[in-house]
Parts: C-alpha cells; structure tokens; sequence
C-alpha cells in the first residue's frame, strides 16, 4: 500500500486539472495531479484554445496587410504566407506554456504522476483510493478528496475516423499546408474560428450547419450578424442542413448534404473538418464502480460546488452535466472544488455567469440569458443595442462590424444578459460578468465611466441603450 496520503488527487492535467493543483498548492494541501499524457496542459494548451488563437491571431494580421495601401502602407500587400513559419511560431507558443505548467508544479509542491487514473469505488475509512496504469507499471495513490477532470474528445459522424483529409481539432492544426479548401460540419466555436482562419488564408471555405442557425447558443441576432459577415467574407454557410455522407475522392473528399426543403447537393473539397461537438472522456475511468455518482450520456452530475454524489469526490470542466465545455469555466470549478476542499471561503458556481467566447472574425462574446430565453422565460425585459459603426475607436482600427447588445430585468434594471459581435469581443465581456456578478443595474452602468476613445466605451453606449439613451446612435 502507498505511503502518502494525498489531502486531494486530481486526475486530469488540462485547464481544470492543473488549475485545480496549483490552488490547491498555495492552500497548503498535499496535492497529487495524475496525467496519462507526458505533457500537462490537456486538450485546451495542444490541440485548442490555445495553438487555435495562435493561427486566429495570424489571420488577424495577414487581413491586415492585404489593406496595407489603405493605410498608407504602399508597395507592402499581403506578401506571401510562409506556413512553416507560421506552424513554427504556433508550437514555439505551445512549448513555452506548456515548460511553465511544469514550473507553476514544481513552485506549487504539486507531485505529479503519470498515467491513467481509475477509480476502484468509494472511500474506505475516509481515505480514497486510485489505480495508475502506465504501460505496464502499476500503482495506486491515495487521497482524502478526488477531483475528477479528465476533459473531452472531438465527437465524429457515424463511419469515419479522423486521417489527413478526415479532420478533427487535432489534425487541422497540424497540416502540412493550407489547403485549397475546407467544408465545415458544424457551427459551433471550433467550426466557426477554423472558417474563418482558414478562409482568411486563402482556402475555399464552406460551412454546413444542422441546426436553423450559426453559433446556435447564442443570441439569435448574433448568428445573423455572423451570418451576414461570413457571406460577405465569401464562406459558403448553410443551416437547416443535414449532412447525409462524406466520403474520401481521389484528391480529397465529396459531402453530399440536403439543406431543408432542397435537393440534396455534393460538394467537392480538398478536407473536411468535423466540428459537431464534444463528447465526456469518462470511459474507463470507474465510474460503474460508485453507484452514487449519477452519470448521463457519459457526463458526470454535479451541484454548484462540483460535489458529485459521493462523498469527496469531485468533477469539473468538460465532463460536468449541465456545464459548458469551456476551459474557463473547469479552471473556475476547479478552484471552487479545492478552496471547498481546504476549508475556506468560497462561491459556489453559477452556469449563468460564465462567458462564452468565440474567436471567429468578428468576435463573440456573451454572458447570462438571450432575448429568446428571456421571453420564454416570462420575463419582463428591456433591452439596448448599440451598432460598432457609430464607435470612434472601432472606425480607426477599421473593426467596426457588429453589436453590443443588453438586456435588463424591466423593473429593477439588472443586467440579465450580454451579447457581443465585434472587435474585441472576447475581451470586452469581462466586464458584463464582473457587473452580473455584483449585480449591476443600468443605472450604475450608465453613469460609469469609460475612456474615450476606447473599443469598450461601446459597453457604455450599449448599456445607456436599455433607457433609449446612447450617446453616439
């Protein structure tokens, strides 16, 4: 039997897991993180968040420079892309992060463990206990508390398996170059950013959705903002869609779909990318072997302080029912999970207050409930929209496509939901969440001030909209 007993184990080295670990570290907790992969950092540092925003941020510039002459940038153009240097740059950002999670350990006092972790079935006088297969090498931890956090994987269509024209977020990363063109199924965050990076890039780009709209989780008006954008963009989009096969040609792959009411149609392209959602990574992990903790389709239940039904032990991140699949939001469960753990004050999780992000061009940000969930709902609503065109600071740096859009309770004017399409978007959202979570009401936002001339003076304007008072519209 081990000699050490872990005041928590933590299996799962993504954003949730390693999050989880070095706040638990300066809590004082004897802390164990488990990982079957040799590198931490999951899913979020390799193959998503953050190599994903690397590229974005390369588009970004290579849009820019395609309008060189437009400001006053003569004789320059777009140039030529060198995608070798761009992959380069991309890993070089991967690796730097991924030495420093090794460090923030190390500083923490986080052993870390590699492996597969399983769970063999509830605590026995207190004390649980995990087994660790690594090839074959064999142990076991134990700790007083578990966190579990082992992430997702990237879901497929029925038949297919992921190769070098077949992609999922992993493969399309690491092409060896651009292709000539992409069809898209799917149109939630993955499916969107890889669009618009890859569209931005030069490749003929198509996106086919299955449900009646793009981003489907967001605000209605911003998929319709996102629509109209990625058509002016040039990105063939169709919703209502169901794809019916894909399969591999000689030089590439042929998807054969049926919008609604249509014929069905083939479409000819050198890969295609699957984008239709992620799926728990609770396989094997034991589960079956506590009968307390309820599981559905995989994902774990949960309450808002990421107990689940047995005691001491804990889920966060992309496996928690309920819960969006976003790195920010396991990171955040993951420090509520510990600092309950260790005894000291804390706020439990709330699914309305966390952002959602998307980093497509232009941006979406947003926060709290939509207008049609509003109504639904039966509540009393105002709501305020401001357009980016009539933002001084969204005109000079030539971003100016898009909305803030807010939407208060009618009675008290608290802020319920925020909704973003524009220049900065992802960053810009902060700010609703820190309001929502103080329980801001128009009044206070409208007499808050906010420099000029700034992106985020729209927040202002937007807000200032619910009372049909903006300033600049």
């Amino acid at each position: 039997m081990p000699d050490t007993i872990y005041d928590v184990a933590i299996i799962g080295g993504g954003p949730g897991g390693y999050t989880a670990a070095i706040r638990a570290g300066q809590l004082g907790l004897k802390t164990c993180l488990i990982e079957r992969d040799k590198l931490l950092g999951g899913t979020c540092l390799h193959v998503g968040c953050i190599p994903t925003k690397a590229l974005l941020f390369h588009a970004e510039i290579y849009d820019h420079l395609k309008e060189a002459e437009k400001y006053g940038i003569d004789g320059l153009g777009a140039g030529k892309l060198n995608w070798k240097t761009i992959q380069d740059r991309k890993n070089q950002i991967v690796t730097k992060h991924t030495k420093g999670l090794d460090f923030l350990m190390r500083k923490n006092k986080v052993t870390v463990v590699r492996g597969f972790g399983t769970l063999t079935g509830p605590a026995k006088n207190g004390i649980h206990t995990v087994d660790v297969a690594d090839g074959s090498n064999k142990s076991q931890i134990q700790a007083k508390n578990l966190i579990l956090a082992t992430g997702s994987y990237a879901r497929m269509l029925p038949g297919l398996q992921p190769d070098d024209r077949i992609l999922t977020n992993i493969e399309v990363l690491s092409l060896n170059s651009i292709p000539k063109s992409l069809v898209v199924i799917g149109s939630g965050a993955v499916g969107v950013e890889f669009a618009s990076v890859y569209r931005s890039f030069g490749a003929e780009v198509t996106v086919i959705e299955m449900l009646p709209r793009l981003v489907p989780v967001e605000d209605e008006e911003v998929s319709k903002e996102l629509l109209r954008a990625y058509k002016k963009k040039g990105i063939n989009c169709f919703v209502n869609t169901k794809v019916d096969k894909v399969e591999k040609t000689k030089n590439g792959v042929a998807v054969s779909f049926t919008p609604n009411g249509e014929a069905q149609q083939k479409l000819e392209a050198e890969k295609v990318l699957i984008a239709i959602g992620r799926g728990p990574n609770t396989e094997k992990v034991g589960l079956e072997n506590l009968p307390n903790i309820k599981v559905e389709r995989g994902f774990v239940h949960t309450n808002n302080w990421m107990e689940t039904g047995e005691k001491g032990i804990y889920a966060i991140g992309d496996i928690v029912a309920g819960f969006p699949q976003l790195a920010h939001s396991g990171a955040m469960a993951g420090i509520v999970a510990v600092t309950r753990i260790a005894g000291k004050p804390a706020k439990a999780m709330n699914r309305n207050m966390i952002p959602g992000c998307t980093y497509c061009e232009p941006q979406i940000g947003s926060v709290g409930i939509t207008e049609a969930k509003a109504k639904e709902a039966g509540l009393k609503i105002k709501v305020g929209k401001f357009p980016f065109t009539a933002n001084s600071k969204a005109s000079i740096i030539d971003q100016h496509e898009g909305f803030v859009k807010v939407i208060s309770d009618a009675e008290y004017g608290e802020i319920i939901g925020v909704h973003i399409i524009g220049p900065l978007a992802t960053e810009l959202i902060a700010e609703s969440v820190a309001v929502m979570e103080l329980e801001g009401t128009v009044d206070d936002l409208m007499f808050t001030v906010h420099a000029h001339p700034t992106v985020s003076e729209a927040m202002l304007d937007g807000f200032s909209a619910v009372e049909g008072k903006a300033i600049n519209y």
